[in-house]
């Protein structure tokens, strides 16, 4: 293509050279008129040659101003303008699909990655070393409950703790972030990575909510414990109870006989005082084995048999079974369904178990109060999760006792066993959800049923 420019070149100087050297010759034979003429023709051939060369110039000008641009739309005509030319412009034009092709392939990566971060269940955000947030994907959106991010500040109403740490992370760390989220807590694990971009510092944190995979672990370690307990507990306890039982017969039966028998040997007093030692063994004994029993019963849940029903038969049942118990104890039980077309899926059976203990630890927690009130609410929270709660305005959870209401042995009531709350979260963790509670002494207690 060079060379033909530069043929085409040398023909149009050596045709205007010769026309030069015509019109002088013309002009020196007197021939005044037609010399104008060549001269004109030389003005004409000059022009043109000067428009021939900076042709390619001004084409590769807007050539190199669309790659600077990104404006790969733009085409050159292919014909018309020589055959040099006509090369030139079709080498740009496959330059330009070339660059459009590559920016099109990277439009797709963009797409491609961005869609992968929108569908996995990682929050994922990019932090400027001011705080600016350069991407927020939507599991970050849904667990942290902010439609709108655009400065890490914007996450302070949610927790200050999480916005100090993010701030003070630092390359390859991690960290473990509690929030109290209304009726959920969470525990939030954060790994961060720093990078540079564009002369740009960027941090990558990743935050996952681990509450519910702790709680399954805590929850198995309690099971296993109680099954070794449990095990031991009644390889003693059921032998020392059938001699104890055994025993006692044989006082009963014999040892009045042997006190006639053997006047003066065998006082009655000592025996009696024997009877009722066996019978006090024998009685702690059976009630160990029931206790030993109870506790069981956190290894022996059956698994949930899942189906659709709706909630307000759920509520409106567990409402008609506690109305003699509510009514003695001088309560009101009042339902507020927000859509009372609201449907779950769940054990129908195990979650009414679970909601009645509840209502009857409302009860014994309002015993004694005026305006003593239950209410059952069915709602969605804000990450659209159905929500079953039981609230009461009894005397309240002590701050200290909050973290343990939920560990297998441990009660605040004189006869309690401790294994309701165990058990209604054993239930729930079934279910692939949770419970939670948020408590003001005197004032409001709430459990809630997260679905």
């Amino acid at each position: 293509m060079l060379k033909r420019f530069r043929t085409n070149v040398m023909l149009r100087v050596a045709l205007l050279a010769l026309t030069a050297l015509l019109d002088a010759w013309v002009w020196q034979s007197g021939h005044h008129f037609t010399a104008l003429v060549l001269a004109g023709l030389l003005l004409f051939q000059t022009l043109s040659l000067a428009r021939y060369v900076e042709r390619g110039n001004h084409e590769l000008k807007s050539f190199l101003e669309s790659i600077r641009y990104s404006d790969f739309s733009r085409t050159f005509p292919v014909s018309g303008a020589g055959k040099s030319f006509d090369e030139l412009r079709e080498t740009f034009n496959n330059v330009m699909e070339d660059f459009q092709k590559i920016r099109s392939q990277k439009e797709e990566h963009y797409h491609y990655l961005k869609n992968i971060l929108e569908h996995v269940d990682v929050a994922i955000l990019a932090l400027r070393s001011d705080g600016t947030l350069e991407m927020v994907n939507k599991s970050a959106k849904l667990l942290l409950r902010t439609p709108v991010l655009r400065k890490l500040d914007d996450l302070a109403p949610f927790s200050a703790e999480l916005v100090e740490t993010l701030r003070e992370l630092g390359p390859r760390s991690k960290a473990l972030v509690k929030v109290r989220d209304e009726d959920e807590l969470l525990q939030l694990s954060i790994h961060a990575s720093i990078f540079r971009l564009n002369e740009r510092e960027i941090k990558l944190v990743s935050l996952k909510d681990i509450q519910s995979e702790m709680e399954a672990q805590e929850l198995e370690a309690w099971q296993k414990l109680i099954r070794v307990l449990t095990h031991e507990i009644m390889n003693s306890i059921a032998p020392i109870s059938s001699l104890a039982s055994t025993t006692r017969g044989m006082v009963e039966e014999h040892a009045r006989a042997l006190a006639e028998l053997v006047p003066g040997k065998f006082d009655p007093e000592d025996l009696d005082d024997i009877h009722k030692a066996l019978e006090t063994i024998n009685k702690r004994s059976v009630g160990l084995i029931h206790f030993v029993d109870t506790y069981r019963n956190l290894t022996r849940v059956p698994k949930p048999n899942l189906n659709y029903f709706p909630v307000r038969e759920l509520l409106e049942d567990v409402a008609a079974l506690l109305a003699p118990e509510v009514a003695e104890a001088a309560a009101r039980l009042e339902l507020r369904i927000d859509d009372p077309q609201e449907l779950v899926l769940a054990d129908k059976q195990l979650l009414e178990q679970v909601l009645i203990n509840l209502v009857k630890n409302s009860l014994q927690a309002l015993n004694g109060r005026e305006g003593a009130k239950v209410e059952l609410r069915c709602l969605r929270n804000r990450r659209q999760r159905t929500v079953i709660q039981v609230v009461d305005n009894g005397q309240g959870i002590l701050p200290e006792a909050m973290d343990m209401i939920f560990i297998p042995f441990f009660t605040t009531k004189p006869k309690g066993s401790g294994i309701g709350l165990s058990l209604a979260k054993q239930i729930m963790r079934l279910h692939g959800g949770s419970i939670g509670v948020v408590s003001v002494p005197d004032r409001e207690t709430v459990f809630s049923l997260t679905l």
